[in-house]
């Protein structure tokens, strides 16, 4: 039995209201060719749970599981792994409060865990805070990129163009209703990052520029030159990482100048998991930007018999808020992959963070000293963490394909990132964490070989 509550006069007032003429007028921004037209073909119109369950369950083993293959994909989402305490402390009464504390200062195990999480991700950052998390570090972009022009009153954005394209692509819809003037670049295939041209693209009129650290061909560009560049324009640097890993290895952005560090948190804490739930960590350096952070914080005080607790100290999105006055409609924070991330960083500990970096990061070189053996294949950086970029000499998509057909899941080729760019086809961004074996690593480079030959 459908439930549909509301009869065809309700709806026609409804219109009439906001100014439509009728529903498709709700649709006009969705291209015409991506509107169903009529029921999916091939999908009865109901089928009995059982049936269901049974048919989702042989479509789900047609899937290739990160666990169950020699896994080198990366470019912002990467396999590590997460101990099974982590699993078990989340899921522990202390944490089973309210998701969205409507009366927060009840739900002190949920802001206490709060605290403790911003100010990890504040010092991983080098920054002085952190909100308690976003959706994920796509959006924590743009709300970044959004929060710079209400600090600078300008709307120009300089995108470098070694920025994930995906994360770029957030940028670019979301400007389209704040009417900001995005300066994009393209990608190039080269050793070190094109810092002097993406320096060249600010003026006076740029309100921040979007740099990637480690970039998406896992370069790591100087940060220091690009802050001091900007700020000299009168404009902020937004630093995004999407491999928190690597802050174990390299400076903080907030230390080498980032005025607003971002990113996605995925790599700690919180597993592959088919494409998510993730959660975007968001940070800034200077504290008088706070009032103009997104999301909310959390802080520590004393109650009035002097009792240490925590309370929401800063709240500026919409649901708190009168929505003019809100920075931003984001409605809630991850909390429980932020809890996860929160545990699992302190399971590991500063000396455990590093040691984790150091092996990612040894196996990555093993990597790249195996794999350029390979005739014809070669490794474009100069320096990387744990995730760099081949140069195959053929087109890297067909390559990915037929590696994947094997069990091999070789990694991200650059054609599918950037499809408009015929240059970059022969790009192979490949990622190594800690849980890529020697084994693993010679099965990639025996299949590349013979794919190659």
């Amino acid at each position: 039995m459908r439930y549909l509550p509301l009869t065809q006069d309700d709806r026609s007032a409804m219109l009439a209201r906001i100014g439509a003429s009728n529903i498709d007028d709700l649709f006009v921004d969705v291209p015409e060719e991506a509107r169903l037209s009529g029921p999916i073909a091939g999908l009865p119109l109901h089928a009995s749970e059982m049936a269901v369950e049974k048919h989702m369950r042989r479509l789900s083993k047609k899937n290739l599981a990160a666990a169950d293959a020699a896994f080198f994909l990366g470019a912002g989402a990467y396999k590590h792994h997460v101990p099974a305490s982590v699993d078990h402390i989340i899921q522990r009464g202390e944490f089973l409060t309210a998701y969205t504390p409507y009366q927060p200062e009840i739900a002190q195990g949920t802001l206490q865990m709060l605290f403790e999480f911003q100010s990890q991700v504040a010092r991983l950052y080098g920054c002085a805070v952190a909100n308690a998390s976003m959706y994920d570090g796509s959006t924590a972009c743009w709300e970044a990129v959004a929060m710079a022009g209400r600090v600078t009153k300008r709307k120009r954005v300089v995108l470098s163009g070694a920025l994930h394209p995906h994360y770029a692509e957030v940028v670019k819809t979301m400007a389209k209703f704040t009417e900001d003037e995005i300066a994009s670049a393209s990608p190039a295939l080269q050793a070190a990052p094109d810092n002097a041209g993406l320096i060249a693209r600010i003026d006076d009129q740029t309100s921040c520029v979007v740099v990637q650290y480690p970039d998406i061909l896992g370069r790591i560009p100087d940060l220091t030159e690009i802050a001091e560049a900007a700020h000299a324009k009168g404009a902020l640097l937004i630093a995004v990482n999407t491999e928190p890993v690597a802050l174990g290895a390299i400076k903080s952005p907030g230390e080498l100048g980032a005025d607003i560090v971002v990113g996605e948190g995925q790599s700690i804490g919180v597993g592959l998991q088919f494409g998510g739930p993730y959660l975007g960590l968001f940070a800034v350096r200077d504290p008088k930007h706070v009032r103009q952070m997104p999301g909310r914080l959390c802080g520590e005080t004393v109650d009035a018999e002097g009792k240490r607790g925590f309370v929401l100290t800063l709240s500026t999105r919409e649901q708190h808020i009168r929505r003019e006055k809100a920075t931003s409609n984001i409605c809630t924070n991850s909390g429980l992959c932020a809890l996860a991330f929160s545990v699992h960083m302190t399971l590991l500990g500063e000396k455990g963070l590093r040691a984790l970096a150091a092996e990612n990061h040894r196996l990555a070189c093993l990597a790249a000293d195996r794999l350029t053996k390979i005739p014809g294949v070669s490794v474009l950086n100069d320096a990387f963490f744990n995730e760099f970029t081949l140069r195959l000499g053929k087109d890297a998509r067909k390559v990915v394909r037929t590696l994947a057909d094997r069990g091999v899941l070789a990694g991200v080729s650059l054609g599918r990132l950037f499809p408009a760019h015929d240059e970059l086809a022969d790009g192979l961004l490949v990622a190594v964490t800690e849980t890529t074996t020697e084994e693993d690593i010679e099965t990639l480079a025996s299949a590349l070989e013979e794919v190659l030959a």
